[in-house]
């Protein structure tokens, strides 16, 4: 027996009301949200503003409530974005007898160094003196040859030109100097000098007693050394090492040296 055929099912033409629903839905979720974000904190707001109008040196005025160009005074200092040098070397400056001083750095060195240098070439006495920046400070390493006679701590009338361009060039500084003697390994025995002990030691003491007499140093920066033989800066088995070992140096001591060596002994 044959089966009757079914009739066809309507199409439902109304299917689009789902998707419609649920773009309104959607919708409305967008709104409420943007309702909740605008119910912000006016007093909050206002003080953000007041904050981008400082920076940008805004105000408003009280009349007309648009934004002015604010004085130079009424603005605040703006934080500088460059990285901080940490422990920058920086001169001090001290009052000694009444004159401003500054304390010598690594620049200033290299200033004296290159003064002292070009004197010594107009002088043709380059080869008396040896200058150089080390971890102690500035040292000007008088050579005796130029400056003493043999046996002898009496500086050279000759020699006082030299010392006097050495002595101006530190006096500007605060720094401690220190003057220290040295000899060869050759004996000495006089009745002035019973060792080289008192000979390296009489002429530091007479180079800085020319600073302090004729350059007005002050005596609280000024110490005196001797060593005799026993730092020798070449080898004693030479004639020209024994003659580079026959100096005093004068050191003007960096800011680190002369606070150490002032410092009292635990």
């Amino acid at each position: 027996m044959a089966r009757k055929k079914e009739p066809e099912k309507a199409a439902n033409h109304e299917r689009w009301l789902v998707s419609y629903a649920d773009f309104i839905t959607l919708l409305f979720a967008v709104f409420v949200t943007l309702y909740a974000m605008s119910q912000t904190d006016k007093q909050k707001v206002e003080q953000v503003a007041a904050s981008y109008r400082s920076a940008f040196g805004l105000t408003v005025g009280s009349s007309s409530g648009k934004p002015s160009i604010m004085n130079k005074t009424d603005l605040m200092p703006i934080p500088s974005m460059k990285p901080a040098i940490k422990n920058p070397e920086k001169p001090k400056k001290t009052v000694e007898d009444g004159t401003a001083k500054i304390q010598a750095t690594k620049k200033e060195f290299k200033e004296i160094l290159i003064s002292i240098e070009k004197f010594l070439v107009t002088q043709n006495a380059a080869d008396k003196v040896n200058i150089e920046i080390t971890r102690r400070g500035l040292v000007v390493s008088l050579k005796e040859a130029g400056f003493f006679d043999s046996g002898s701590a009496s500086v050279k009338p000759a020699s006082f030109d030299l010392v006097a361009k050495i002595a101006e060039s530190l006096l500007p500084y605060s720094n401690q100097i220190s003057f220290e003697g040295h000899t060869d390994n050759i004996p000495m025995r006089s009745s002035a000098f019973p060792s080289n002990w008192e000979l390296s030691t009489a002429r530091a003491t007479n180079l800085a007693h020319f600073f302090l007499d004729r350059h007005s140093f002050t005596p609280q920066k000024i110490s005196v050394t001797g060593y005799g033989e026993y730092r020798p800066v070449a080898d004693n088995n030479s004639d020209a090492g024994r003659k580079q070992n026959r100096r005093v140096d004068i050191v003007l001591m960096g800011s680190t040296d002369a606070e150490e060596s002032l410092a009292p002994a635990q």
